[in-house]
């Protein structure tokens, strides 16, 4: 877990988190991966995973899951850097959650995709204050790039697991 140094704000306990995330796929779907970087201060904590076959918006989405699920204390005030516009504009534009309550259905014909992971990820969105910002992908920022490599490196390892099988396992 991230070790956090908290400030308390109205009677509640909230940690300030600074979350960097990116999701790498090698063929979509194919093998992939996750990487995170958590700061807060001066800790800072790096999380990356590989799967055999996965694509790419399930590790940018499991990528964001991973870091929050990470954090050590409820309602924390996060701010998430992601260079996925599919999780952002999910977010932030609302759909995720208009999905959700239309049954997983993003128009009247077709479904949204990984409603495990969005399930998942709302879900946990309702324990922080987390605000979503898009940042340019291999655009030079450090954070995001060390994301990338963690992402890339964790989808080249041996024996990778199945993402499915992962989350059952959480």
């Amino acid at each position: 877990m991230l070790s956090v140094i908290c400030v308390k704000y109205e009677r509640k306990l909230m940690a300030l988190i600074t979350i960097y995330t990116d999701g790498a796929c090698s063929g979509n779907p194919g093998p992939g991966g996750f990487g995170v970087v958590l700061k807060q201060g001066q800790y800072r904590k790096e999380l990356s995973e590989g799967f055999k076959l996965t694509t790419n918006n399930r590790m940018e989405l499991l990528a964001v899951i991973e870091g929050l699920e990470a954090l050590k204390y409820e309602n924390s005030e996060v701010k998430i850097y992601s260079d996925s516009k599919y999780i952002v504009d999910a977010i932030n534009q609302d759909w995720a959650v208009k999905w959700r309550a239309n049954g997983w259905k993003r128009n009247k014909k077709d479904m949204a995709k990984n409603p495990d992971l969005w399930t998942r990820l709302l879900d946990l969105l309702e324990k922080h204050q987390v605000e979503f910002i898009w940042v340019k992908g291999h655009a030079g920022n450090p954070e995001n790039e060390r994301c990338d490599e963690l992402a890339v490196q964790a989808s080249m390892g041996e024996n990778l697991s199945d993402d499915v099988e992962f989350l059952r396992q959480r």
